[in-house]
């Protein structure tokens, strides 16, 4: 409901931008008008003309719009030529007379067929839009016949002017026809990628202290960072404090012992076997105090971040009491995320030939592709169990789409396929009721629902199976507030222009 008052407001806002007071005579209203449409990689051209006739000027207003962002065209010089068996009538206007239209005046020298060729000169280059079969007639009255013979259906029509899409974000193409298998759409679980995180377990018995008082989920850690320490001070049995201790005792003898015997021998005082069970001693004493030294202190074991992340997890708090290798936290880098869906059995003799995907989040309605996110598929069940009778696949991506792990996500699964379809962008359908429609451009300010019959989506296209062919060109972006703008009752096609 919230959506709908925006877009009522946004397109109250953008008609109101547009409309510029305007007084015509019936006379003028009733004028008949040529419309005419071309494009190029860069431009569209969208000019509404006079009738031609000889000897008498007609205005042709010509509204230019970027490709492919479809914005209004604000600066660069134009020429307009008229040309007719070889007669050339030209106009070069250098600035815009309002933003994305010109204004130009020809007055045709001769009659007949001819061509008219738009020059344009911007930063992109230089570029040439021709509108061919152009006729220029010898008197008004045969001009006018002509015009009023050239109807352009209205039924089922909605207005949206050019000043009115510069506006938003519109967009118009023509569907495509490409290749388009079957879909799988599922729900998958986000969770952690093998070997992106790590379980920080105790390695001894004791009590936990956490170091300082920033060891808590989702604070970020360095690889080597000393998390949290493990102390068996006070304890009648297994007190690490007292085995540190006692190890280096011990190592602190042997190694006296043997620079002793080392010293003895010399003089053939101590006999060789006695220097090697001395020497033996010590090495021991030094291993086992090693390995304490590493990993303990005077306050107990010092347990160290395994990796740069954040704490995902805790399983412990200060002053419990934990046993040797009993879970204490989870170190994750939350970079490579695994997606695991279960898929029913009758899509079996299908999984193989799931090539890639189309991931849609649930928080912010977002859809990204397998190749945007570095994805892989890594695997598929062939078989079910009594636990689960479906089927697993498992995809693995980076997380560079704000993806949260725990939560779900909807995943379209595409397969491989030889068949070709007509497909459109999503944006571009309109659901009502059920049934779905898309606006079909007769001109680039006129545009008719036409109704249309769907297949199969991908999340970010769906297949066409009846109502348009590939030469309509469909508004792909904005068509929600074509529909307001139709919905809001008529409205002037000449709103905003410039005559």
């Amino acid at each position: 409901m919230k959506n709908n008052v925006f877009l009522v407001a946004l397109l109250a806002v953008v008609m109101a931008s547009c409309n510029q007071p305007h007084e015509t005579t019936h006379d003028e209203q009733e004028e008949p008008k040529l419309q005419f449409t071309a494009y190029s990689s860069n431009y569209e051209l969208f000019a509404e003309a006079d009738p031609f006739v000889k000897g008498k000027i007609s205005n042709v207003l010509s509204h230019f719009t970027n490709l492919p962002d479809f914005s209004a065209v604000d600066s660069g010089s134009i020429t307009l030529h008229l040309i007719i068996a070889g007669n050339r009538v030209s106009q070069t206007l250098v600035k815009p007379t309002r933003r994305g239209i010109y204004s130009f005046d020809i007055q045709p020298e001769i009659p007949g067929k001819g061509t008219l060729e738009y020059h344009i000169t911007t930063d992109k280059g230089d570029i040439m839009l021709a509108v061919p079969d152009i006729m220029v007639y010898a008197t008004e009255v045969e001009a006018d016949e002509a015009a009023e013979k050239i109807q352009t259906p209205k039924t089922n029509t909605s207005v949206f002017s050019k000043e009115q899409s510069w506006k938003i974000d519109f967009a118009t193409h023509n569907p495509t026809r490409e290749p388009f298998g079957q879909v799988i759409k599922t729900t998958a679980q986000i969770q952690s990628a093998q070997g992106d995180e790590i379980l920080v377990t105790a390695k001894a018995n004791g009590i936990i202290s956490f170091e300082g008082n920033n060891i808590i989920e989702g604070k970020s850690v360095a690889s080597g960072q000393t998390l949290f320490s493990i102390s068996g001070k006070g304890f009648a049995d297994n007190n690490t404090s007292v085995r540190f201790a006692e190890s280096r005792n011990n190592f602190e003898k042997a190694k006296a012992d043997y620079a002793r015997a080392k010293e003895l021998a010399k003089d053939r005082i101590v006999s060789e076997k006695e220097l090697l069970q001395t020497k033996n001693q010590y090495e021991n004493a030094k291993i086992i105090f090693d390995n304490l030294n590493i990993n303990f202190g005077a306050s107990g074991q010092r347990v160290s971040s395994p990796m740069s992340g954040f704490i995902k997890q805790l399983f412990g708090k200060n002053g419990q009491y934990v046993e040797a290798g009993q879970p204490v936290l989870m170190v994750s880098q939350n970079k490579s995320l695994l997606l695991h869906a279960d898929i029913q059995q009758r899509y079996a003799t299908v999984l193989g030939a799931v090539s890639t995907a189309n991931i849609r989040t649930l928080n912010d309605q977002k859809t990204h592709t397998l190749e945007e996110l570095n994805g892989k598929v890594l695997s598929y069940g062939r078989s079910a169990n009594s636990d689960n009778y479906m089927l697993p696949m498992n995809i693995q991506i980076d997380n560079i789409g704000g993806f949260v792990p725990g939560g779900f996500v909807e995943l379209y699964l595409k397969t491989i396929t030889n068949s070709e379809a007509l497909t459109l962008p999503n944006p571009a359908l309109i659901e009502e009721q059920g049934n779905f429609y898309v606006f079909v451009q007769v001109t680039p300010e006129l545009f008719e629902k036409r109704e249309i019959k769907i297949g199969a989506t991908d999340g970010i296209k769906t297949e066409i199976v009846g109502g348009i062919s590939e030469r309509d060109r469909i508004v792909t972006k904005g068509a929600i507030l074509v529909k307001l703008a139709q919905s809001s009752g008529t409205l002037d096609a000449h709103s905003g222009h410039v005559h």
